[in-house]
């Protein structure tokens, strides 16, 4: 199975959560709201969940794989990277505010 497509759909500056992902995998099959989170030790990824219970959460779609789980971190921080070169790209290029 390849990932052939990875969407960044929400960056957020504010809080743990840094942005919300899609993942399309052989352009037949796609997985929604993968979340990359700040976490003590560095970025992770969280997979889609539904709040159980008392609390509790638990992963709607997941890889049975750590090479799976790996290979889809990595297509994720890739892409996210690229966002954020592009953000701080255009922040640099943006013509400064006028002072009054």
């Amino acid at each position: 199975m390849n990932i052939t497509d990875v969407r960044i759909r929400k960056v957020g500056d504010d809080g743990k959560m840094k942005a919300v992902v899609s993942v399309t995998f052989d352009d037949e099959f796609v997985v929604h709201d993968i979340k990359i989170i700040e976490g003590q030790n560095g970025l992770f990824i969280a997979m889609p969940s539904r709040k159980m219970g008392e609390g509790d959460f638990r992963d709607i779609a997941h890889p049975l794989t750590s090479e799976t789980r790996n290979r889809i971190k990595e297509a994720i921080f890739a892409e996210y990277d690229k966002v954020l070169a592009e953000k701080e790209k255009e922040a640099v290029e943006a013509p400064a505010e006028p002072e009054v």
